[in-house]
């Protein structure tokens, strides 16, 4: 997914600009608590402590919209964290054990936000189809190209390989809370560190 340029709106006041934010975090903390079904204006409201959910329809409209910019937040948070990650990094064997262990750590210290966008995307509100599946794996093949000498692995299938592993941390821990996300991201990125190392 395509995350849009975030920051104050033209137009747009601070009040307002920090009354979306409002907004939404306690849109994220409603869906995260209550699940995305449940998310009614009522509640988002109640969340936010506003005295009217007409100050919701003020700056959103819909709860379409509110939804729209609660992915989008989490999105390119997520993009931001990343982006902080790999500043620096040079070689793609890092680079890649970077881009691993970052995306658990961001899931594993945001599990509210993770947690409302899973709610999203099993309730068919998250926007996610072939092209927004190239797009969030092309990052990791070209890792991967950058890394491969002799041809011992397919980008392709590895980078999809590295991102089903992320992706799939969220489901595991509505089941498993508890489980070590940092143990996990650890060994994820040696098993991957060891299906793409070039062998002699």
């Amino acid at each position: 997914m395509q995350a849009r340029p975030t920051g104050r709106a033209p137009g747009r006041t601070f009040t307002e600009t920090a009354r979306r934010a409002q907004i939404v975090e306690a849109a994220i903390a409603t869906i995260g608590e209550l699940g995305y079904r449940n998310a009614s204006f009522a509640q988002i409201a109640k969340r936010a402590s506003l005295s009217s959910t007409g100050l919701i329809s003020y700056h959103f409209g819909t709860r379409d919209e509110v939804i729209e910019q609660v992915v989008h937040e989490i999105v390119a948070s997520i993009g931001s964290h990343m982006m902080q990650r790999l500043a620096g990094v040079t070689s793609a064997a890092a680079a890649l054990r970077t881009y691993i262990e970052g995306n658990v750590q961001f899931i594993g210290a945001n599990r509210e936000q993770m947690k409302a966008l899973l709610e999203i995307f099993l309730n068919g509100a998250f926007d996610y189809g072939p092209e927004s599946d190239q797009a969030v794996t092309a990052p990791i093949e070209q890792i991967l190209r950058d890394g491969q000498r002799s041809g011992e692995f397919d980008p392709k299938v590895m980078a999809t390989l590295v991102q089903r592993a992320v992706d799939g941390l969220p489901f595991l821990l509505a089941a498993k809370p508890d489980l070590d996300v940092q143990a996990y991201g650890a060994e994820v990125a040696t098993v991957v560190e060891l299906a793409t190392r070039r062998t002699a």
